[in-house]
């Protein structure tokens, strides 16, 4: 029969559902998401469905997953993804998650000396352009217990996956509706006011690059609008745009960032 063909087919592509149970309890556990509107809640239940049946979970060193928590890490990382669509989670498959921080090794290059040097940093989120997404899970249920406080680390490492859709991260990820001259020019102003500011509420790691910029922004977006509305309302204005409304507005206790 062709309805029992496409039916069938249907099924191959179509993410098992999350259960009513399992969601009921994860979106009590991640205000973010509790705060959304039911459209964009249920938006958010297909996208986190598919991104489960895409990516796989990787638990190392220790670290303990459930059903709970992988659900716990794909709401958070398909919350950026909401107005972009499910293309956006393309490029990728892995996610590594570690109990806490963890060390990556580093080689750095003097370009006055030519001389190339190895260390190890201290790490609590990483993406790789086409490769995988690293999380420590203790800065994860860090960021769920205190929700407003101007840091989500699966939103920084998520901003960093649709930066890198188009090419090696540069602080652009591809736009649709806005201009992409606007939007250069104004994150170049901000992040040279950041560079040449000792007192801005935004983290000065975002002027390590101008992905980290964006990335920086982004977890303020979701954690602190009200803060990058009066630090950088032209940026505030661009991620609404790009992002969709904030769920935080009006939430987030003013003036308190926790630094790196």
């Amino acid at each position: 029969m062709p309805g029992g063909w496409w039916q069938s087919l249907r099924a191959r592509f179509e993410p098992a559902p999350i259960a009513d149970s399992l969601w009921r309890r994860a979106l009590t556990g991640c205000p973010l998401a509790r705060r959304l509107d039911p459209d964009r809640q249920s938006q958010l239940r297909r996208l986190a469905a598919l991104f489960l049946a895409r990516k796989n979970f990787h638990a190392l060193a220790g670290a303990v997953l459930d059903d709970y928590w992988r659900l716990l890490i794909a709401m958070q990382a398909c919350l950026p993804a909401l107005q972009q669509g499910a293309a956006s989670l393309r490029g990728w498959r892995e996610i590594l998650i570690y109990p806490g921080e963890f060390k990556v090794r580093r080689s750095h290059h003097d370009d006055r000396t030519g001389v190339v040097t190895e260390g190890d940093e201290v790490r609590i989120g990483e993406a790789w352009e086409h490769g995988p997404l690293v999380l420590s899970l203790a800065d994860v249920q860090l960021d769920l217990e205190q929700p407003w406080d101007g840091y989500n680390v699966v939103v920084h490492e998520m901003a960093h996956k649709l930066d890198m859709l188009d090419g090696p991260p540069d602080g652009v990820p591809p736009l649709v509706d806005i201009p992409r001259r606007r939007w250069i020019e104004q994150f170049q102003l901000a992040y040279d006011r950041l560079a040449n500011s000792h007192d801005s509420p935004i983290d000065h790691y975002a002027t390590e690059s101008a992905s980290e910029y964006f990335a920086v922004v982004s977890e303020l977006h979701y954690s602190q609008p009200a803060l990058l509305r009066e630090a950088e309302p032209a940026i505030a204005d661009l991620l609404v745009a790009f992002y969709g409304r904030s769920p935080a507005e009006g939430c987030e206790p003013p003036g308190f960032c926790r630094s790196r």
